[in-house]
């Protein structure tokens, strides 16, 4: 296969490539980082939250945001859902292992960020 093609099923080992429109990992990526996809994964990086409590420690978002960008990322492996048989239901998300290691890396430079923000403050 030529370089930048992207083929229909990948290997064991093979990366995809995320640069080509039908790439399916390409759509993991974006919801990823999204607007809100960042947020919803960093504000998961200790523990499981219900949605009120998601919806508060993130603010800016709106609930219909937040159900769809859930959504979303549940779908993508990276977000477990759990719903207590309770009236009315009481809904706790949190990272699945998938989701522990795809945002690592971003709490690492969210992190970054927040330090460097500080001392730019203090300069």
């Amino acid at each position: 296969m030529g370089e930048g093609v992207q083929r229909g099923r990948v290997e064991a080992g093979e990366r995809y490539d995320v640069f080509h429109t039908t790439c399916p990992a390409r759509g993991v990526v974006d919801h990823v980082t999204s607007r809100w996809g960042i947020w919803v994964l960093i504000s998961l990086r200790k523990g499981g939250l219900r949605f009120y409590e998601l919806r508060e420690s993130i603010q800016g978002i709106s609930e219909k945001m937040l159900a769809q960008t859930l959504r979303l990322l549940v779908q993508d492996g990276l977000v477990w859902r759990e719903v207590e048989p309770t009236t009315p239901p009481q809904v706790t998300y949190g990272l699945t292992e998938f989701g522990r290691e795809v945002g690592e890396p971003l709490t690492v430079l969210f992190d970054r960020i927040t330090r460097h923000m500080a001392e730019r403050d203090a300069a």
